[in-house]
């Protein structure tokens, strides 16, 4: 059975989506020609993913489905005579993105039951797969109740012709995560209006980070728990005219993490590291982090009471509170995307629309996973409900933080290179914080060599 694609409109100019386009490293004038190739005859359904996120949320709130192992999300299980199996490749380094591509590749030769059917993609790299014939368009599979989502989310997954070409259940506006305890420890105080006070701006931000370095505590774990604030906040793209590009808000990160490493008021861990997370740990030494809501649940609530090798958390105690932090960001999202040529096509199309538009699904999410969903009008309604808080955050409400943060949201630098490039520049800046680098042009040598390695159409600069 095939199925003949229809643009759908969506509020993205032009120019914009143009912009985007052309960060991919294409010119937006090229054309591709978008043919939906799908049947219903799979035994088989291939999920691919980098981690856990989207598969917990799948298995647990998806209707019919059953689990080949209940202490395995990954183990796959059952829709009805549907085999469920699930893909995880991690995203380091863009192996995820590697393996996608290589089995993309050989999707319309694939035999059956190995045929990719959903995959998840981030912003970082969404348009390398929409914008082509890779993906199928969300009103071909009948998911057309998108109203209430928000409209970036709708926009980082819509092609030059205007399909929508994949679905989130979640929006990631970012926030200032910080330790009550150490926050009344140092500052006095823990109730969120009063430590912003502390966290305004980035000036003020550096000087309580001294203060908090005196009292024996780290500001953030590590120099790259503020990298995405200001990469957020960049004025032009990382490619430019086919040459990197490093923009000025990138280098004040630089600054003033060098200031803040050297002055040891941060550390230079990487992200996801064990170093980084121990200050989830209910004795744990870092005032704050940065982050969405899937930060605080996926993350610093992972570690439990009932994980004996880690003993309690923050998380465990109710200690983390969320406050507005000195400028508004986004990070990550993951997206749902229906790979063309799947073979579990009314699947696939019902698997979507349950997970990212039910508003009995998403309700559940908000209220067992504390994530911030991608629908308008459920956010409002739990944003000004009083009985509604997080025992992670001692039963604050922090939707109304969050989603006073959407209106910065800015999707206009994007490009289809952005994570290897914020990968490898924080990598590069770490080797020069560390001291490994002299100085700040010797790690940027190594930045410049490590993406035109990664991206051989990428110049250096002159």
């Amino acid at each position: 059975m095939k199925k003949f694609g229809k643009v759908v409109a969506t509020a993205m100019s032009a120019t914009m989506l143009a912009g985007m386009l052309a960060g991919c490293g294409g010119a937006t004038e090229a054309k591709y020609e978008y043919v939906p190739t799908m049947s219903n005859d799979g035994k088989v359904l291939n999920v691919y993913a980098w981690n856990t996120e989207f598969i917990e949320r799948f298995t647990a709130y998806y209707p019919g489905y059953e689990a080949a192992n209940a202490d395995d999300v990954t183990a796959g299980g059952k829709i009805g005579d549907v085999t469920v199996k699930f893909t995880i490749v991690p995203s380091d380094d863009n192996a995820y993105q590697d393996n996608l591509d290589q089995h993309l590749a050989k999707q319309a030769d694939a035999d059956a039951d190995d045929k990719i059917d959903l995959f998840l993609v981030e912003a970082d790299y969404a348009l390398k797969y929409v914008d082509n014939n890779n993906t199928l368009a969300m009103a071909d599979l009948g998911v057309d109740t998108m109203g209430d989502q928000y409209q970036y989310t709708k926009d980082v997954v819509t092609d030059r012709y205007g399909n929508v070409k994949g679905s989130s259940w979640q929006g990631c506006p970012g926030a200032l995560i910080y330790s009550a305890e150490i926050a009344e420890a140092v500052l006095g105080t823990s109730d969120p209006a009063e430590v912003q006070a502390y966290v305004k701006d980035w000036t003020t931000f550096q000087s309580t980070a001294a203060t908090v370095a005196e009292s024996g505590y780290l500001m953030t774990a590590t120099a790259n728990d503020t990298y995405r604030v200001f990469s957020n906040n960049v004025t032009s793209k990382w490619v430019v005219d086919g040459k990197i590009n490093v923009d000025e808000n990138i280098k004040t990160w630089v600054e003033m993490s060098k200031a803040m490493v050297d002055a040891g008021q941060t550390g230079t861990d990487d992200l996801w590291s064990p170093a980084w997370s121990a200050g989830f740990a209910a004795d744990g030494n870092v005032f704050c982090y940065f982050g969405p809501a899937w930060l605080i649940d996926f993350c610093m609530n992972a570690h439990s009471e009932d994980d004996a090798d880690y003993g309690t958390s923050r998380a465990d105690n109710g200690d983390w509170r969320v406050t507005a932090g000195p400028q508004g960001f986004y990070w990550g999202g993951t997206w749902v995307c229906a790979a063309n040529g799947t073979d579990n096509a009314d699947l696939v199309g019902d698997i979507i629309k349950t997970m990212t538009t039910d508003d009995d699904v998403l309700a559940k999410i908000i209220e067992e996973k504390n994530d911030f969903v991608n629908d308008s009008a459920l956010i409002q309604k739990y944003s000004t409900d009083a009985n509604f808080g997080s025992k992670i955050l001692g039963g604050q409400n922090p939707l109304p933080i969050f989603a006073d943060k959407l209106s910065s949201v800015d999707l206009s630098n994007i490009t289809g290179y952005d994570q290897g490039c914020n990968e490898e520049f924080q990598k590069a800046m770490k080797g020069y914080f560390d001291g490994n680098y002299a100085t700040y042009d010797d790690a940027l040598k190594a930045f410049y060599q490590a993406v035109t390695t990664k991206y051989p159409a990428v110049k250096a600069p002159k």
